[in-house]
């Protein structure tokens, strides 16, 4: 397990090291999960929901508004779990 020592800013943010980085895979735009138990902060790389599922669905033809698609999904399923 690696270890160092880094600095907080004025808005709470701090730089994973470029080692911590790469161990953990951790690229430009990657999220991670923070958790705290007492005094201890918790940080682990999360994984994209696109990665769990990959094959699982197929997808014919993407909607052209997302937004629209999400609605009319929740809608059904709303209707079907009633």
């Amino acid at each position: 397990m690696s270890e160092t020592t880094v600095k907080v800013d004025e808005k709470g943010r701090i730089i994973i090291p470029k080692s911590i980085r790469e161990t953990t895979k951790l690229k430009e735009g990657s999220y991670v999960n923070i958790k705290a138990k007492g005094r201890v902060i918790i940080m682990e790389p999360a994984e994209p929901v696109a990665d769990k599922y990959r094959g699982a669905f197929k997808i014919t033809k993407w909607p052209e508004d997302m937004d629209e698609f999400v609605v009319e999904v929740m809608q059904k399923w709303w209707t079907n779990a009633t």
